[in-house]
């Protein structure tokens, strides 16, 4: 006759922490401790790469250089600049997308480590009393694929793309996001 053990309250508190913890662990990126970057895609038919980049990090500041490897590596919300990530890690740049097929190609690769919103170029501003999106790297705004009722027309706005649906949504640029660069 086998008997079990009486359940103490501690344990089957503990118990529960850890089964949320696991549940937590489960939702969260199955890439190693402390990995930023995910394998690039290629775009097709051009030596354009990309690179999901899952450090949070704002876009303010995103034109300022000099961020060596460690500091990009070690995102801190107050430090982390895109940009110069991209410039510095890969002599590349947050991505201007300029067609359908890059579009659906980033939305492929994005989609396969986060379904986080992630920083692309375009920045929404006010210039000589009208609104009007353009790319930072000055190249033509030939295409765009916003979401129903964007850009935000209320103040200057960066730009973010959403992997589960491949469109862009405008966000306050100070807020947290993973971003994309492309070299």
């Amino acid at each position: 006759m086998s008997s079990s053990p009486a359940m103490s309250p501690q344990l089957s508190t503990m118990q529960s922490g850890l089964l949320l913890v696991l549940t937590l662990l489960g939702m969260a990126s199955a890439l190693p401790p402390g990995t930023l970057e995910v394998p690039a895609g290629r775009e097709e038919g051009s030596r354009r790469c990309f690179m999901v980049v899952k450090a949070l990090c704002t876009y303010k500041g995103a034109q300022v250089r000099g961020m060596g490897r460690s500091a990009g590596c070690q995102c801190q919300a107050s430090t982390c600049v895109p940009q110069s990530y991209c410039q510095d890690i890969y002599k590349g740049q947050l991505p201007s997308v300029h067609s359908t097929a890059t579009n659906k190609q980033l939305r492929k690769l994005a989609a396969t480590y986060t379904y986080c919103n992630l920083w692309i170029r375009g920045v929404t501003r006010c210039k000589g009393g009208s609104w009007k999106t353009s790319w930072e790297d000055l190249s033509p705004w030939n295409y765009a694929k916003w979401a129903s009722r964007q850009p935000c027309r209320w103040f200057r706005t960066c730009t973010v793309f959403n992997p589960k649906d491949g469109l862009w949504r405008s966000r306050a640029c100070f807020l947290l996001h993973p971003f994309l660069c492309q070299y």
